[in-house]
């Protein structure tokens, strides 16, 4: 919770150069009154300047300036968050930005712009827009929820539930989502040269080998010349080669196999980890009723279909997991017949080499002849292993890193449509929906406008009055448009308690009595002032000072002298 204590301030718009303080935390009901001009509303753009570096009214931030003065315009803030102490100093001619933190400067970034988003992100925890709608109400500036557009009514309320971690989250993701596409397309440009370069490798030892093919086919006519019993041998080789070489055909797929294999047998080990995982979270459920982290309770709904889904996912992925076990098993089988055919393809290969010796041992000449053709053939052997096998080893290496890319994308994609505006945080805004419609629906009955008033996901209300007529916002008369702009702020303030997302105990409204509510409205509303709880501070800021004096527990009347606004005695 956010405890402001005091706002103190000089040469700020009609203040001279004296320091106004106002106790921020005195009291539950401040009245703030003065004639047209006497610094009234100074404290709205004082604490918004101090907080955010802009005037909470629509004026240039030069303005703020006192006139006369023209130098050394100083706004200081004090409230407590937690049992931290801080401070923020603020000026203008010279400029000055410092935060305390108990009584400690906190250490200064290079950019201004930075130093902000460290005070509104990781101090306050609110932006100026959302402050806006939940802590100060001006007549002059302040643009009801109801007037916003759908993506501001969207972002205000984000805010208020503490969502905008995911609308971060998000931007992340996209930036690695562009990484991975750019990752994908480098791998698959390389993928592609390399096969090119590997398919013009081998039609190249094709025809090589043809030409070879031409001179075996010669020499080994000169050997089918000398008798024949070397030509018998010879035809026998011929056979046993042919039947080796057959052998080798069924043999190709084996590497693809044994790839095949170990994938399978790590996906099985992937599946099974995330199945595990599962079972946990469904245990998770059954286990606790409470979170154990921020010590809530869990909605029995949410922990149903959570359960519900979750064991739906668990038998899916049970059943998967049983046709990857055939699967493998299939690959296994097969692995295990290219096994037995290597060894059929061995037992040739003693028996070619048998018949060899046969033939070396009958003729001299005939052992010359096919020295020539082992030659021929080993030339074509080491020009093959010199180039092809690199670029298959290459070829490899770049298709596992791209169809590692490829699975990272899917997980990207995945966690892009969980952080969407129609994923987590549609979800958790589904749960408050109601919360808040109750909630305004309160305030507007205290204030006795009879209504329903409902908020949708989309945030898009329905109004139903009198006969249960449906009518939209602008149909009402503005003081009705007032007790319905009040009653969101209220309801507002009461969420942002609950989420302790912007939970203060200030609130500032200005000129609220002085413009649409009636008698009878402003009786109500006092009502809701003072119902609400009592760390908070209520300042209301009004012409009307004659008719509601008595209602408040602190009046504070601004006054001009000399032409500078300060505090009357």
């Amino acid at each position: 919770m956010i405890l402001f204590k005091k706002l103190r301030w000089k040469n700020f718009l009609s203040t001279g150069n004296f320091f106004t303080e106002i106790d921020l935390n005195n009291g539950s009901t401040t009245l703030i009154v003065g004639e047209n001009g006497a610094g009234k509303s100074t404290i709205l753009d004082a604490l918004s300047f101090s907080l955010f570096g802009k005037p909470f009214r629509k004026i240039n931030k030069p303005q703020l300036m006192n006139t006369i003065n023209n130098k050394n315009l100083v706004v200081e803030v004090e409230f407590d968050i937690g049992k931290n102490k801080y401070k923020i100093i603020r000026g203008m001619k010279p400029n000055i930005f410092e935060v305390y933190q108990d009584d400690k400067l906190m250490n200064q970034s290079a950019v201004m712009k930075d130093y902000q988003t460290i005070l509104e992100k990781q101090i306050l925890k609110v932006n100026h827009k959302s402050f806006s709608q939940v802590v100060v109400l001006g007549s002059a500036t302040f643009q009801p929820f109801m007037q916003l557009t759908a993506f501001q009514r969207r972002e205000i309320i984000e805010d208020l539930l503490d969502l905008q971690i995911f609308t971060t989250m998000n931007s992340i993701l996209k930036d690695k989502i562009l990484e991975n596409n750019e990752l994908i397309n480098n791998l698959s440009s390389e993928k592609k040269i390399l096969s090119s370069k590997i398919e013009m490798l081998k039609d190249h030892m094709k025809e090589i080998q043809s030409n070879n093919d031409k001179l075996i086919a010669e020499k080994k006519t000169r050997i089918e010349d000398t008798d024949g019993a070397i030509k018998t041998l010879i035809e026998k080789c011929d056979i046993v080669k042919d039947k080796i070489k057959e052998l080798k055909e069924k043999t190709v797929d084996q590497e693809s196999f044994n790839k095949k294999l170990n994938k399978l047998n790590g996906l099985k080990h992937k599946i099974e980890a995330n199945l595990s995982q599962l079972n946990r979270e469904v245990n998770f459920f059954h286990e606790y009723d409470n979170c154990p982290t921020c010590k809530q309770q869990i909605d029995e709904e949410f922990k149903k279909e959570t359960v519900e889904s979750k064991s739906s996912e668990i038998g899916e992925i049970e059943e998967g997991l049983k046709k990857l076990s055939e699967e493998y098993e299939s690959t296994n089988k097969k692995l295990q017949d290219i096994m037995d055919i290597n060894s059929e393809i061995s037992d040739n290969s003693l028996e070619l080499n048998s018949l060899k010796t046969k033939i070396s041992s009958l003729l001299e000449y005939k052992e010359t002849l096919q020295g020539e053709i082992d030659s021929i053939k080993e030339s074509v052997k080491q020009k093959d292993d010199n180039k092809l096998p690199e670029f298959l080893k290459q070829l490899s290496g770049i298709e596992e890193d791209y169809y590692e890319a490829l699975g990272e994308k899917k997980t990207l994609q995945a966690a892009g449509t969980l952080l969407k505006d129609g994923g987590i945080k549609s979800r958790i805004i589904k749960q408050y929906i109601p919360i808040m419609n109750k909630l305004i629906n309160k305030y507007l009955a205290s204030m006795e406008f009879m209504c329903q008033f409902e908020l949708d996901e989309t945030f898009n209300e329905t109004i139903k009055s009198r006969y249960r007529d449906v009518f939209s916002y602008a149909s009402f008369s503005e003081g009705e448009k007032m007790r319905i702009n009040l009653a969101i702020l209220f309801a507002w303030r009461a969420i942002a308690k609950m989420r302790n997302s912007v939970n203060t105990n200030l609130l500032i409204m200005d000129e609220v009595f002085d413009s649409s509510l009636d008698s009878n409205g402003t009786e109500e509303f006092m009502k809701i002032i003072k119902n609400l709880t009592s760390d908070t501070n209520t300042f209301i800021i009004s012409h009307k000072s004659d008719q509601i004096i008595d209602k408040f527990e602190r009046v504070i009347r601004f006054e001009k002298h000399k032409n500078f606004s300060r505090i009357a005695e």
